[in-house]
This record gives structure tokens, sequence and C-alpha cells, in this order.
């Protein structure tokens, strides 16, 4: 039986005008060598009837019962994947056509790097170039990014992301216990297992809209925590001490964030947590005083 070069992993749960799309960008793609395996999450009707009429045999469908965790479903899409190659895409986003093609040509190149990721363009709902606020300055960073995965100083992206699947299986799939960051959790234990190759061209979009899942900062933050608790307790002594830093820093902004949602008690034990990690860095103190005012009560104003 003949396997396909790549398999295209796609979790979907409504989203029904970028779904399709997404798909539209895996058919267009001018390598034709691959299987797109869409794991639906439990959509409504519309969608799962749209998905029924999906007859093309390179298309698997999923169907899943809704569990609203990432991880879950795009494992049970890798479990029923055969291609050589996983290539991940998300349902609101995109791929350019040579995407395959090219990203897959520089990883034959460079054998020893059993995963590879590429520069995004970040896009609204429309298509059209999204704006970026804040944040960092994307760099092809290459070979071993296990620190700076970790440090956030390499910035990739779910649907720029290509990987061998047994790198992926040996990896253990995505952590279904870890409901946001799952990718960079990821990202970090392929780091761990092989060094990377980074393709500067912008050869997949990634689209920013309020329906984000990544748009729960809480949620988001929580996911730090965990991630860097979690990679802190299996990584050598200099890089524990970056997870204790980096967690350090996400326990403070997290505290304030459940003190904006009235949650004050959880706002002090998250300080707490941040102090028992961020004490000894003298970087830590000056924040650190600004978040503990914040979080202790006010003085009502003598009459």
């Amino acid at each position: 039986m003949a396997y396909p070069l790549a398999s295209v992993i796609l979790p979907a749960y409504n989203r029904l005008t970028h779904l399709r799309t997404a798909i539209a960008s895996v058919r267009a793609q001018t390598l034709t060598d691959w299987e797109l395996i869409i794991a639906d999450d439990g959509s409504d009707g519309e969608t799962r009837a749209f998905l029924r009429e999906l007859s093309e045999k390179r298309i698997r469908v999923l169907s899943l019962e809704h569990s609203g965790n990432p991880s879950v479903v795009r494992n049970a899409a890798i479990r029923a994947a055969s291609g050589k190659f996983l290539a991940f895409l998300d349902s609101d986003d995109l791929w350019l056509p040579h995407k395959l093609e090219r990203q897959l040509a520089l990883m034959r190149a460079t054998p020893a790097r059993r995963w590879s990721y590429t520069q995004v363009r970040r896009i609204d709902d429309e298509g059209n170039d999204a704006a970026s606020v804040g944040g960092r300055p994307w760099r092809a960073l290459d070979g071993d990014i296990v620190e700076p995965l970790l440090r956030l100083e390499a910035l990739i992206a779910t649907p720029a992301v290509i990987a061998e699947r047994e790198l992926v299986l040996d990896a253990g799939g995505f952590d279904e216990q870890q409901r946001f960051c799952e990718d960079y959790d990821l990202w970090v234990r392929l780091a761990m297992r092989s060094g990377v190759a980074a393709f500067t061209d912008q050869l997949s979009c990634v689209r920013v809209h309020l329906d984000n899942y990544s748009q729960d900062r809480v949620g988001a933050y929580e996911g730090w925590m965990r991630l860097y608790a979690k990679h802190g307790a299996s990584l050598d002594q200099r890089l524990r001490g970056i997870c204790r830093q980096r967690r350090a820093v996400c326990g403070l902004a997290l505290a304030t964030l459940y003190r904006r949602s009235g949650r004050t008690q959880l706002a002090l034990r998250t300080f707490a947590t941040s102090a028992a990690d961020g004490w000894v860095n003298v970087l830590w103190w000056p924040r650190a005083a600004r978040t503990l005012l914040g979080l202790l009560p006010t003085r009502p104003q003598a009459m």
C-alpha cells in the first residue's frame, strides 16, 4: 500500500467560511502527494453537512464528540495519519500554494533536522494584512532552539510547522492536559529530540480575529505557568533557571489578571508562586512591587 508523503492535520469546529478557505489552500498545493485528515470537534449541522460532501479520496473526516480541547482533536488526527511527515494547519488559517513543496524540499536537504517551520503572514478576517501589535520581530532561528523557545525568541505558529510523524509520536504528540500553549509545549519536546530547519519565506497565513482561541489571556498565562513548571522539572540546571524566570514573570501577569476579574485570593496565591520562583532575580523585584501594590486593598480616604 502506498502512503502519502505528508499528512495534513486540520482540527475543525464550525468557522465554516474559514474552514472552506483552509481546505482550498491544501487542495491548491503544488505538491500533490498528501492526505488531509480533518478532525471535526462536534461542529454544528451546517459544518457537518459540508464535511460529509467532501468526496476526494485524499481527504478523510473524523467525527468526534465535542471536547473543546485542541490537543485531543489534533491527536486524533495524528493517530489516523499515515504520511512520513505531519503538516499542521488550523481551520482559520491557510497556506500559500507552494508551501508543502518548498518546505519539504528544505527538509530533504537537511535530513538531520527532523522538523521545520516558516515565517508567517498575519491576515484579518477578509484576508488582508493584519497589523502587528507589539511582540518581538520574527527571526529564522534553527538548529538547537530549546532555549530560544523557552525565552519566546523563536516565534513558531502552528500552520508553519512540518515534522516527521515518528518524531511527533516519539515526543508523545500534543499534551492533552495543556489547554493553552499546547503548540509551544510540543515544539519544546521536538526541539529536545532534533534540531529544526527554519524557512525565511512567508508560506503560511495566520488569521487574527476576535474568535481566536488564543484571545483568552487568563487561559494563556495559566498555560505558560504549567508549561514552565512541567519543563523546569525535566531540563538541565541552566534551562531550569530560564523556566523559573519565565514562570515568575508569567505569574505576575496572571496575578494581575486574576485581580482585575475579582479573584483576589487566587491573585495572591499566584503572586506567592511567582515570588517562590523570582525572588532570587533582582530584575523581578521592581515589577513584583508594582504588582503587589495593585493586589493590596486600598484604604478609604478620610472624610
